[in-house]
């Protein structure tokens, strides 16, 4: 599926960037097949994306297709659950972004308090999902994209599980972080912001 949105150029490339995160060590959460990340990497050459992601498979996939895009040297894979502890120290990115798997966390608190600790003061971060609240026309055409039966029930999962604008700003509320904006477009939600202190 990522590689059909890189395909259509639907990736959240652009809104990583408008947030911030143009260079410097940097943080991908849930990479997937990692096509996001490879795809930021072309962009802003002069970076390290780390990347932290659950599966094992996923992760070999990921570095497989770093391979493809001549980018192995510049990612480092790390396998382990982001919704607990980070492997990494404090303040040690300065960028920090994930897209499409904030409504499969477990324990997003976690996650989010872990972001602001590694990054530097004056890191940006960046988070982008999906809405439970779509309109039912959007997901039509969504699905509509999609050709495997098995594709369209994890869309349909996703979108279940995902999170409202509302819910989103009261998790943050009780979050360590301190500077961010929600927006909503007509697919998802963005979080985005800097740490300041």
């Amino acid at each position: 599926m990522q590689k059909k949105l890189r395909d259509r150029g639907l990736l959240e490339t652009n809104e990583v960037i408008k947030a911030g995160i143009t260079g410097g060590t940097v943080l991908e959460i849930g990479p997937g097949p990692g096509y996001l990340g490879l795809e930021w990497l072309k962009k802003c050459p002069n970076s390290t994306l780390y990347w932290i992601e659950i599966s094992e498979t996923m992760g070999k996939l990921a570095e497989s297709n770093a391979g493809k895009y001549n980018l192995e040297e510049k990612i480092k894979v790390t396998i382990s659950d982001a919704t607990k502890n980070f492997p990494f120290p404090d303040d040690f990115f300065d960028g920090v972004f994930t897209a499409g798997s904030l409504h499969e966390w477990t324990h997003p608190m976690n996650v989010i308090n872990e972001i602001k600790r590694v990054l530097k003061v004056g890191g940006n971060f960046f988070i982008g999902d999906l809405k439970r609240n779509i309109n039912p026309f959007i997901i039509f055409l969504m699905k509509k994209n999609l050709t495997k039966k098995v594709m369209k029930q994890g869309l349909k999962s996703s979108i279940n599980a995902a999170y409202t604008k509302n819910e989103i700003v009261s998790l943050l509320k009780d979050s360590n972080l301190d500077n961010y904006k929600v927006i909503e477009s007509p697919f998802g939600l963005s979080i985005s912001g800097e740490k300041i202190k």
